[in-house]
């Protein structure tokens, strides 16, 4: 005989000789035995399905095994939709960055955190440029100061190499 594959034992394949049953149509039917739940199954063209095995005795339910199917699939999607994914966007910097250049990011940021992505800045300091680690710390944490109605840093600046990393978060909306 082959391996059964259902993700839920139903019908014949219950192992335990008492059940607690739920009917969709007649609600709690109580522990009963395993044959006599069956045929409570049969007689309403039904399915008997083993929803939680672990309890003692096993819990079944009376219903279209299909749709029961169907629907567990669908719950597993929209649980599955609801999953937060983060996505975290870059925002460069080089030691030396001018007003200008630093007020654009800077509303580029704000855009960001308001649409709910997380904000990766760095400070890239390229050849000698590393002697002036203190700009690199300065000026992140002015883009932090500048975005502190919109999110808050979540990783405080850190050299890394030859950068200098800081995670900012966007605000809880209310």
């Amino acid at each position: 005989m082959g391996r059964y594959t259902e993700p839920y034992r139903i019908n014949r394949h219950i192992q335990k000789s008492e059940v607690r049953v739920i009917s969709e149509e007649k609600g709690n039917l109580g522990i009963l035995p395993l044959f006599k739940a069956l045929s409570i199954a049969e007689q309403e063209g039904l399915d008997l399905v083993e929803i939680s095995p672990n309890a003692s005795p096993p819990v079944c339910k009376i219903v279209d095994y299909n749709k029961f199917k169907y629907q567990q699939k669908k719950k597993e999607k929209e649980n599955k939709s609801r999953g937060q994914r983060t996505i975290v966007k870059e925002i460069r910097f080089g030691p030396n960055t001018d007003a200008h250049d630093f007020d654009f990011k800077v509303r580029h940021a704000i855009n960001f955190l308001s649409e709910g992505y997380k904000i990766k800045t760095y400070v890239h300091f390229a050849g000698r440029s590393i002697m002036f680690k203190d700009r690199g710390v300065l000026l992140l944490l002015r883009f932090a100061e500048a975005l502190t109605e919109h999110g808050r840093v979540e990783v405080e600046p850190k050299l890394e190499g030859k950068r200098m990393n800081m995670l900012i978060s966007p605000l809880k909306k209310k």
